[in-house]
């Protein structure tokens, strides 16, 4: 373990701040690869000790001499070979955050940063819409249309008289679109499918289960399994169009589904987790829509820094 300002940071974490900041000191970091650091930075306080570390490291270094990126880029090479490839090219520096940030996002064909949303309209007239911090592959040959979801959330519209299979396909398994609107969102525990018109059959990798929903339904899909299925909440899509709606939800659950939006930590404390909102809230601002909720609950909104934000109980009126 190393310590900053006496308290312990792990290795893991340091491994991940040495790997942003060969990253970002490349000098071609992107306006997403930006973004991205300051929601890894602002995700614990530990992230910030390291990071504060790493720059007390790099004062050593300059202090005796040595240059302070040369400095830091031998101590990458002695913690492994992981970090000892990242080193050698800067774009894969954030394979050490690989929790934060899988590589397979990073080469998607299409991806949007966090905060960020992009519609297009494929080749064949599909209309895809990514959500924020999502990407996806885009696989069409001579049999079939497919989509790989490596990260985040998608809608898709299926464009009309193309004979071939339209297929979107996940780490989970495979959603075949019987000429539809649907969403698929990945979680942690599976694949979200929102089915919003017509029809798609649902197929998990490790299972020889498949099985179609209709126009109003939703299912989670694990590798293994075909979870409960549901109802598709109202206004689902109302993300598309950069909003939240919401009917008598957790505020915890509300502000979780902002903090996909926010770069940085957004968190609520218990106490006040399980309050019950409803409204539509915008998904662009999201620091409007956490005022929204000031007039009709009893909660405050602390904000250490840009990045660091909480929903706390309002203190009692003396």
């Amino acid at each position: 373990m190393s310590q900053a300002n006496g308290k312990p940071v792990s290795a893991q974490v340091l491994d991940a701040a040495i790997a942003w900041q060969l990253c970002l000191d490349c000098g071609n970091g992107s306006a997403v690869e930006q973004a991205e650091f300051a929601k890894w930075y602002s995700a614990s306080e530990e992230h910030a000790r390291a990071w504060l570390q790493l720059g007390m490291l790099d004062q050593r270094f300059s202090n005796t001499g040595i240059p302070a990126r040369n400095g830091v880029q031998q101590q990458a090479r002695k913690i492994g070979s992981g970090l000892a490839s990242i080193a050698l090219v800067c774009g894969l520096a954030l394979f050490a955050g690989k929790n934060y940030l899988p590589i397979d996002y990073w080469m998607a064909d299409q991806r949007t940063a966090t905060g960020e949303q992009r519609q297009m309209r494929l080749a064949d007239g599909t209309l895809l819409n990514l959500n924020t911090h999502s990407a996806v592959d885009v696989r069409f040959d001579n049999s079939t249309r497919r989509i790989i979801l490596q990260e985040g959330e998608i809608m898709v519209e299926t464009g009309h008289g193309d004979p071939r299979p339209f297929i979107v396909q996940t780490r989970d398994g495979s959603l075949l679109a019987l000429g539809t609107r649907f969403m698929v969102k990945r979680e942690a525990d599976g694949t979200r499918l929102s089915v919003l018109q017509s029809r798609v059959q649902a197929h998990p990798e490790d299972s020889v289960e498949q099985t179609i929903y209709s126009e109003g339904q939703q299912v989670l899909m694990h590798r293994d399994r075909l979870g409960q299925m549901y109802a598709v909440s109202p206004g689902a899509d109302a993300w598309t169009r950069g909003m939240l709606v919401l009917d008598n939800v957790r505020l915890g659950d509300m502000v979780g589904e902002l903090n996909r939006y926010h770069r940085g930590h957004l968190g609520v404390a218990p106490e006040v987790a399980d309050l019950r909102i409803t409204g539509s809230f915008p998904l662009n601002n999201v620091e409007l829509a956490l005022n929204a909720l000031l007039p009709t609950l009893p909660v405050q909104i602390e904000q250490r820094t840009p990045w660091w934000v909480t929903v706390s109980a309002r203190p009692a009126a003396n």
